[in-house]
């Protein structure tokens, strides 16, 4: 939030990572606080991580619900913001549960997407928007660029997850810049076919719709979901 409020062209989120979910007690009034805040442009990320054992499948589950009640009271309270996902090898654990939510399927991203195309189905059918990262550029993960190949152009963004996740031909590269955000975003844009300055038009214009904000003139290649 510091930091947002230093740069015109950065914003934040509010919400507990599912890794972070054994940290608590977690203090919901914080959460409010920065959701208040001009510069917050969404709740999350939240979800679930099925990757690793720690914090186990129970507890995330019940910090995500907790966090989706106060989410759904907020939203009441005209408090209503758009929601990042963060979803690892959990597409049919996570569902289920953002569908018993009354929030917007619309308005939710499933950020670093790098599950498989039937995933990708089932997520697009939910409604939610679609952000990649550097994975889709990798050779060992063409699962990944398959399933973006199904996102349609108005739903689909493009992400650094930094300080990870940098994409060819820096992968491997270390903290992951937002510039780097480019060479993920020509990748996709060359893979779809389509031109990479008509593909950078449509996921600003995407991010800028989904997060409710304007994009400075010259900034371009807009990233959502950094990750850190």
């Amino acid at each position: 939030m510091a930091v947002a409020d230093e740069f015109d062209n950065v914003w934040c989120t509010s919400g507990i990572h599912p890794l972070h979910a054994h940290e608590g007690p977690h203090e919901w009034d914080n959460l409010r606080r920065v959701g208040e805040h001009p510069k917050c442009v969404a709740w999350g990320e939240l979800g679930l991580d099925n990757h690793y054992d720690t914090p186990d499948k129970a507890t995330q589950r019940a910090v995500l619900a907790d966090q989706l009640a106060h989410i759904e009271s907020w939203a009441a309270d005209g408090l209503a913001k758009p929601v990042v996902v963060h979803c690892r090898k959990a597409v049919d654990d996570l569902l289920p549960i953002l569908r018993q939510s009354s929030l917007d399927h619309e308005r939710y991203v499933f950020h670093c997407f790098t599950e498989s195309p039937d995933d990708a189905r089932r997520v697009l059918d939910f409604g939610a928007h679609v952000s990649f990262t550097g994975v889709v550029t990798y050779k060992n993960a063409r699962e990944v660029a398959e399933a973006s190949m199904l996102v349609p152009d108005d739903r689909i963004m493009v992400e650094t997850d930094a300080p990870f996740l940098s994409p060819e031909p820096v992968r491997g590269k270390r903290p992951c810049e937002p510039a780097f955000a480019a060479h993920t975003a020509r990748f996709l844009a060359s893979l779809r076919g389509v031109d990479a300055a008509d593909f950078e038009t449509q996921i600003d214009a995407n991010t800028a719709r989904f997060f409710g904000i304007e994009i400075p003139e010259g900034a371009g290649f807009a990233a959502v979901g950094a990750g850190a």
